[in-house]
């Protein structure tokens, strides 16, 4: 289901013909408010942007931002053997109760036929699909990707409601509403209804792991054009997911972090980096060498901005600073330690020691390896497991 923008891959087959009764535009009408701006749409991705247009369509303007309160850096395995921020179908599915959403019935490889029954029956329904056969993508024709979109009985037709948005090679994915014959839409891999609920007090919330580990299996994977696809579409998903929560930050009391709009705007420069670099090395031209440390300052980035405050985390980062003689803020942005002006062996020794002493543990000996020594992450872990062992 990954959403796929500009920088898609070259086109999985030749378009097939249009269906003899393609979709038309509907006008509004009682079955669902107004669909979402393609502004809110490009914070969505194609799971969570007809998840929010329900949400709207139930509880009111701006519940769906309720979606992006949490905001979980958690890589998983993924294609080619790299990891993706990608979650997982039912972990997003899940998040609809936040945006009060309660799934009361689901049913799996329904044909076009039984949907239209289903709809009858049960009013609208929010549906998981290939793109290649959804006639008001772009998508159609070109490419096969898990999509969702929301129908309706309209008469004897069925009214299509898709707030997904987004570029694409083939043309551009805008949020709207089609009337379209039953039989042009595709086997519906997942339907679900939902019910309102009342929508939990969302608060803010961020996870963030493994970022070291995310970015060296980027940088080291051997096939580059495989891994910058990806990488673009890791980029894009990380530049929407981003700005969900910001807007999510902003309708909470008091003014937002002034640095939130720039980092925003900094992760989507991201994801156009990694699109050109992909674009570059297809054609069998040099890679940029500074995207991947761009990603990799981008993310540490995120989590002093967006992650919950770690108190094991902050006074590691007071201690490497004192010893180190930079702000702490320094040492929270840095890559590695050895990115830090002046940081050398020497210093490793007096960052163990005083990590012990402030701590009051002692390390492993075989733990105090480079790789745990020269990143604040491995540090921190140092400690966690000192203070478990005592």
């Amino acid at each position: 289901m990954t959403a796929v923008t500009e920088a898609a891959a070259t086109p999985t087959a030749t378009p097939t013909a249009p269906p003899t009764a393609p979709p038309t535009a509907a006008a509004s009408g009682p079955d669902t408010a107004a669909v979402l701006s393609a502004e809110r749409a490009g914070r969505l991705d194609c799971v969570q942007s007809n998840l929010a247009q329900l949400a709207d369509d139930l509880h009111g303007p701006d519940a769906h931002l309720a979606l992006g309160a949490a905001l979980r850096f958690r890589p998983r395995p993924g294609a080619h053997g790299l990891p993706t921020v990608e979650p997982a179908l039912e972990d997003q599915l899940a998040t609809a109760a936040s945006a009060g959403l309660a799934e009361t019935a689901r049913w799996t490889a329904v044909q076009p036929d039984a949907l239209a029954g289903l709809a009858r029956e049960h009013g609208l329904l929010y549906v998981l699909a290939d793109s290649f056969a959804m006639p008001w993508l772009p998508y159609h024709g070109q490419r096969h990707m898990e999509h969702s979109y929301l129908v309706a009985p309209h008469g004897e037709r069925a009214l299509v409601v898709d707030a997904y948005s987004s570029h694409t090679p083939w043309g551009v994915a805008a949020p709207g509403r089609w009337v379209t014959d039953w039989s042009t839409l595709p086997v519906s891999s997942l339907v679900l209804r939902f019910d309102p609920v009342p929508a939990p007090e969302a608060e803010p919330y961020g996870d963030h792991a493994g970022i070291e580990e995310y970015v060296a299996a980027y940088a080291a994977h051997p096939d580059r054009v495989a891994a910058l696809d990806q990488l673009t579409t890791e980029t894009w998903l990380l530049a929407r997911s981003r700005a969900l929560h910001a807007a999510f930050l902003a309708t909470r009391p008091g003014p937002l972090d002034e640095r939130t709009a720039a980092h925003v705007l900094r992760l989507g420069r991201l994801a156009e980096q990694a699109f050109l670099a992909f674009r570059r090395v297809q054609r069998g031209r040099p890679e940029p060498g500074g995207l991947l440390p761009d990603v990799a300052a981008a993310l540490h980035a995120d989590r002093e901005l967006f992650g919950t405050p770690d108190p094991v985390r902050a006074a590691v980062a007071e201690v490497v600073a004192d010893v180190v003689g930079v702000p702490a803020d320094e040492v929270r942005a840095a890559p590695a330690l050895t990115a830090l002006p002046g940081f050398h062996s020497f210093e490793v020794v007096e960052v163990v020691e005083a990590l012990e002493e402030r701590f009051g543990v002692e390390f492993d000996p075989d733990d105090l390896l480079p790789e745990n020594l020269h990143r604040l992450d491995g540090l921190c872990a140092l400690v966690t497991a000192a203070g478990a062992a005592r």
